[in-house]
């Protein structure tokens, strides 16, 4: 399914970004974006624990997922349900995306949900127990709207998983990093212009239930 896109995509300036090497060739990415107006942490909660839903877009009903960032996002699935059910604290995401919609940066990963709650998510890729990748997103309530800041770990922090991290580099290399940044940025834009109308749609329904 190709969706058009409705809403202004957010420029790569208008956040702080932050590239940073550390020991053992790992690698951190920081996004400090431009806050969310409309936006609350308790909307945002809500949204990463129904990304399975759909939501009205263009006049038509879609997947969230994929309005969500129409060019890039591909495939969101509930890989495996948390311990208590549904996409919460424990559960496996799978996320099939291409930055910048360039094939040779597609993504199709499996992430365990190690924390999320009204402060934010954490996701992680491990090998052998080992945490080799981890993506958080965290968020709290600000003047503007909700202040929304993304950092993502490339490379183990053991010595011995210098090799595992080398290879993380040839796999994510510099500009797909950058392509990253890029859709990053315009996927978090965009949930200032669907979070207040899926509320606001939601708020409807129920004053006509």
């Amino acid at each position: 399914m190709t969706l058009p896109v409705l809403y202004p995509l957010r420029s790569t300036s208008s956040a702080t970004v932050r590239f940073t090497n550390a020991p053992h060739g790992r690698r951190r990415v920081t996004i400090d974006h431009r806050p969310l107006a409309g936006v609350t942490p308790a909307m945002l909660l809500d949204w990463f624990t129904h990304l399975d839903g759909t939501l009205t877009y263009g006049g038509q009903t879609v997947p969230r997922y994929l309005a969500w960032h129409p060019l890039d996002h591909i495939r969101w699935e509930l890989a495996r349900p948390a311990p208590g059910g549904g996409a919460a604290e424990g559960a496996r995401f799978r996320i099939v995306e291409a930055f910048g919609g360039n094939p040779a940066y597609r993504i199709d990963i499996v992430d365990r949900v190690e924390k999320l709650d009204e402060t934010g998510i954490r996701l992680v890729t491990r090998i052998a127990g080992v945490v080799v990748v981890m993506l958080e997103h965290t968020w709290s309530a600000c003047d503007e709207g909700t202040h929304y800041v993304s950092v993502m770990d490339l490379g183990a922090r053991s010595a011995v998983m210098r090799p595992v991290n080398a290879l993380l580099r040839r796999r994510f290399p510099d500009d797909m990093a950058r392509a990253w940044v890029r859709h990053n940025i315009e996927e978090v834009g965009q949930l200032e212009h669907l979070l207040p109308r899926l509320a606001s749609a939601e708020m409807a329904a129920g004053r006509t239930a």
